[in-house]
Formats: structure tokens, C-alpha cells, sequence
């Protein structure tokens, strides 16, 4: 049967074959040797083969290790894609792509998996394993994780506020003049966002970069013309180092007096300052974007204490929409101007000390979030008249709760009272009035927001109420004459009450964790503010505004690696 198959193909492939499969056991013929035929009718003598020598042996021995430990990281990696307990793992973060203003409980993207060095393996099995678009980016041991959206806003308002994005809360116009008898409609790609974050372990103590910017900085006056040139703003940079129970950080983030859902985390994410896309968010809101330096402490996994030193500003009104307290008479040139900020000031404003906010919040579960805070400001003043310096000290605090009462339902409450806080108030009212001597008196300012919050799916409802009171705070200047504010004869732009109420929804069409989101949103806002003066007779009493946005976004893709402390 062999020989027959044989004569059927030939002989010569046969022996082409043997040769190929004999090849490898050959013995090379020293230099000058002569083969030498086997006898006739024994088998040949196979060659014995050469001894290894020590560093072939640990050659292959380090080849094998080295191929172990790839196994064992391809391994771990493919745990962590199946959700198995890991040291390290990559799990979304708080909605998509840890941006400023997408809604915290919006349901998470799916976990995304870093994989380390894995051993060859064919592509198609590769395609299975490994994203097929990043979602970090890894330089040495750090993580670095894009942090985003693209807008695409349009805003109508019931009058000509000439506010664009940001509602101008303090300041819109009243219904017996031209501006508040026209309304104005606007589109704008202002409001896209461009940040990072990394994350890096360090000495065993986790450090944590952040960096976003937007568009809504300074605008040339042409700029609505023929090529909208916005410039890009920085909003929040600064780096967190936390090891243990401790973490330190500094640099222009949200203010520790900006309410939390979650501890003290300085990530937008973690913040309230609601769902609305509102660029000056809502009234009643205390909040700030503003360098400082703060140390937290977390005695256990339910209490999260801090204190922060921030950038203090000693501020009499003019930004926001509100008018200045009324300087006295002698004084109301470069000798207080210059001492003040009138929202125009810049870095010439010789403050005393840094605010001191402390603050302390509660979780006795994950779905019941209470904070308490606190601050203390220092002012002073100097009169060249008499050369005598004035100081005064102001302070307020805050009780905020952010509840989840059943599944996809929060109850949100927060409220401020301040003697001297009216910069956190969208500088919606002053800090202080200056009196005749010049001594600086604090004004009594408060707020609050309630709202409730809720999710269906991809479908996420809310509803906020909030407003501010501003008190009266009055002075006789030198010619007898009344000063401050809130005193009859003032301007009709120093409001008491200032109040809003708003709605919405945000849809998210699809998201992905390879390829970010796309959501859709509308808002309705109802604004209303009374002043404490009437300058004349048939003046209204108070002024409204409506407005209404829409607005669609793309979330960049991005999720940043998640932390076991």
C-alpha cells in the first residue's frame, strides 16, 4: 500500500519531506570531516546532541518568567472587564465624562478597562478584549481622562436683558422702558467646555489634577458681528493630594461654600449647583470659582470635615446686575472707590485677609447627603481725612440637604444667611456700605433654593425654587442726606428681593462609553425682582423676565479611574 502510493506521486517529494523533517537533527561536519557511510544493514546512530550551556539555560529560564507574568496581567485585566475585585479598576465616574454640568444621578456609562502589557494574541481576539477607542489615556503611571462638552444653546428672553448666556439676575429691565418692551433671541456655542483630569499614585497617596475651561471670557465688541471670536476662560485648576484620612488642595476650584452631593469633593460632579444649563445657574445659589488652599479630613466613611483659606474680594455692589451702596459725599471718589470693588475693580482691592470657610457634612447612607458651613471675613477701610483706619468682621452660614427619598427621587434644600456675604450671592448685593466717617458696616444678605430632582431612564426632570433677600443698611452722611442701601431716593437697582423659579428636563438620546453622549435639554425660567425705592409715581414695582433655552449637547467620552480608599 506505502510502495503503491509511492509510485502514484513520486518518489521525490518523499524524499524532499524526509530531508525537511531530518534536517533540525543534523550534526554539522567539523571543518575537513568527511561523511562517513553506515554500515550496511544497521540503522544509523543518531548524533548526540551538544550539552546547554548555563546562560542558555538561564536565558530560557527568564523567557518563561517573563511569559508568566504577562499571563498573569492579561488575567487580572480580564477580571476587572468581568467586574471581579481588583486593587485598581477603571468604573465611571459621577455621569459621563466627569464634566461640570451633567447630571449626577443620570445613570453611569459602562466601566471601561485599562489593560497593561498582554501577551500577543491574534486580532480578532483582540478586538473582543481591548476598546476600540480610549477612554484614558496613560503617560507612565498617570491616567489622564478628557473632561468635556459642545454646546449648542439658544435663548429667548421676554426682554432685551443684553445678558446673552448668563442671566443678568439683578438687573433686568422694567416694563415702562424701551429695553423691557423688546425681547431678544440668541444662539451660541459659548458654553462648550474643554478640561482634563489625572489621576497618579504617588508615595501611596493619590493625586488628583483638574483643568476645565470654557468660552465665555472676555468678548471684543465686534463679536457678534460677523465672526463670534469668544475667548476661552479658565474656570477650575487645581490638584488634590489625599493619603489616608487627609488631603490637601489648592488652586481655583468651586468655593467650600458651594453646596456638595456627595462629602467635600471639590469634582463638579460631586457639587449642587442643579441641572439648568443656565450659564449663572440659579438664583439663590452661593457659590464661587475661586483660588484658595483647603485641608479635609475624613474620620470615618460618614462624617468629611474641612476648612479653606479663599480669595477674599471686599465688595459695596455693581456686578450681577446691582447697583453699588451709595458712597458719602466726601468720599466717593478714588478714596474708597479704590478700596472697593464697584464690578470694575480689578486687583487693586487691599484686602485685610483671606475668607475662612469651614464646613462638615454628614452621610449616614448614600441616598442622604446634610452639610453645615461656615464663614468669617475681615473688611477694612482708610480715611485720608482723618487718617484713622476701620475694620469690621462679617461672617454667615449654610444648612443644605440633598435627599433621595426613594429611587431616582431627591428632595434638594439649601439656605444661606449672611452679615457681609453678598459676594457669594452672584454679587447680587454688597458686602458692606461705607459711613461717613468711613467705617465699613456689613449688610445682613441671605438665599435659598429648593427643588426636587428626578429620573426616569434616560429622562431626567427637575424643578428649583430660589431667591435672595438683601437688607436694608443705612448711614446719614455728613450733609444729612441718607446713604447705604435700600434708602428712599436710592436707585431703583437696589433690589430687596430678587426670586426665580425654573424647570426642565434633560434627555440623553444614547451614550457610550467609547463615544461620549448626546443629550438634548430645555429649560423655562420665571424671574421676578422688587426694589426698595420708586423714583417716581407710576414706576412698577417690581420686574419681570421670562425665558426659555434649548439646548444640545455632545459628552465627550472619558471615564476616570475609580479610587479604593
Amino acid at each position: 500500500m506505502f510502495m503503491r502510493t509511492i509510485g502514484r506521486r513520486g518518489i521525490k517529494p518523499f524524499i524532499i519531506c524526509a530531508l525537511s523533517f531530518a534536517a533540525p537533527f543534523a550534526v554539522p561536519l567539523a571543518a575537513g570531516e568527511t561523511p562517513v557511510a553506515p554500515d550496511a544493514g544497521s540503522p544509523p546512530k543518531p548524533a548526540p546532541e551538544p550539552p546547554a550551556s548555563n546562560s542558555e539555560i538561564e536565558q530560557l529560564r527568564r523567557m518563561i518568567l517573563e511569559q508568566q507574568r504577562q499571563i498573569d496581567e492579561l488575567k487580572s485585566a480580564m477580571a476587572d472587564k468581568k467586574g471581579e475585585d481588583s486593587p485598581v479598576t477603571a468604573a465611571p465616574s459621577r455621569g459621563v465624562g466627569e464634566v461640570a454640568s451633567t447630571a449626577p444621578i443620570l445613570p453611569p456609562l459602562p466601566a471601561a478597562t485599562t489593560l497593561g502589557t498582554p501577551l500577543p494574541i491574534p486580532q480578532a481576539a483582540a478586538a473582543d478584549q481591548v476598546p476600540s477607542s480610549p477612554l484614558q489615556i496613560r503617560v507612565g503611571d498617570a491616567t489622564i481622562t478628557p473632561v468635556g462638552f459642545m454646546d449648542m444653546t439658544n435663548t429667548w428672553r421676554s426682554t432685551n436683558s443684553g445678558a446673552s448666556l448668563a442671566t443678568n439676575f439683578g438687573n433686568f429691565p422694567y416694563s415702562n422702558t424701551p429695553a423691557g418692551n423688546l425681547t431678544e433671541n440668541r444662539m451660541s456655542a459659548q458654553n462648550s467646555r474643554l478640561g482634563l483630569r489625572v489621576d497618579a499614585t504617588v508615595k501611596g497617596a493619590h493625586v488628583l489634577g483638574y483643568y476645565e475651561g470654557d468660552f465665555v471670557g472676555f468678548a471684543p465688541p465686534n463679536s457678534q458681528v460677523t465672526s463670534n471670536s469668544m475667548t476661552y476662560r479658565l474656570r477650575l485648576y487645581w490638584i488634590n493630594v489625599r493619603k489616608g484620612k487627609w488631603e490637601v488642595q489648592a488652586g481655583q476650584s468651586w468655593s467650600l461654600l458651594v453646596p456638595n452631593r456627595k462629602g467635600l469633593s471639590a469634582l463638579p460632579g460631586d457639587l449642587f449647583y442643579g441641572q439648568e444649563f443656565d450659564v449663572n445657574y440659579l438664583n439663590g445659589l452661593t457659590w464661587g470659582r475661586i483660588p484658595g488652599y483647603r485641608v479635609i479630613g475624613h474620620p470615618n466613611n460618614k462624617v468629611t470635615w474641612g476648612i479653606s483659606l479663599e480669595n477674599s474680594e471686599q465688595y459695596i455692589g455693581g456686578s450681577g446686575g446691582a447697583s453699588t451702596s451709595t458712597l458719602p459725599a466726601a468720599f466717593a471718589g478714588n478714596n474708597f472707590n479704590n478700596q472697593f470693588n464697584n464690578g470694575n475693580t480689578n486687583t487693586s482691592v487691599p484686602n485685610m485677609a483671606p475668607d475662612i470657610i469651614g464646613k462638615i457634612a454628614f452621610e449616614p447612607s448614600s441616598r442622604f447627603h446634610i452639610e453645615l458651613a461656615g464663614i468669617e471675613r475681615t473688611f477694612k477701610t482708610y480715611n485720608p481725612s482723618n487718617q484713622q483706619h476701620y475694620s469690621a468682621v462679617g461672617g454667615g452660614g449654610s444648612l443644605n440637604l440633598n435627599w433621595e427619598v426613594v429611587k431616582n427621587f431627591r428632595l434638594v434644600s439649601n439656605n444661606f444667611w449672611s452679615d457681609g456675604g453678598g459676594r457669594y450671592l452672584f454679587g447680587q448685593a454688597p458686602d458692606v456700605i461705607v459711613r461717613a466717617d468711613g467705617s465699613p458696616s456689613p449688610v445682613h444678605s441671605g438665599s435659598m433654593i429648593q427643588g426636587v430632582e428626578a429620573q426616569k431612564g434616560n429622562f431626567l426632570l427637575y424643578a428649583y425654587y430660589g431667591g435672595i433677600l438683601v437688607g436694608r443698611n443705612t448711614a446719614l452722611d455728613a450733609n444729612g442726606k441718607l446713604i447705604g442701601w435700600g434708602y428712599d431716593g436710592g436707585s431703583n437697582v437696589q433690589n430687596r428681593t430678587i426670586q426665580e423659579g425654573t424647570f426642565g428636563w434633560i434627555h440623553t438620546l444614547w451614550k457610550d462609553g467609547k463615544y461620549g453622549a448626546l443629550q438634548w435639554m430645555f429649560q423655562y425660567a420665571y424671574f421676578t425682582r422688587s426694589p426698595y425705592n420708586f423714583v417716581t409715581a407710576g414706576t412698577p414695582n417690581n420686574a419681570h423676565e421670562h425665558a426659555v433655552w434649548f439646548n444640545l449637547r455632545y459628552v465627550l467620552p472619558g471615564t476616570a479611574p475609580t479610587i479604593n480608599y
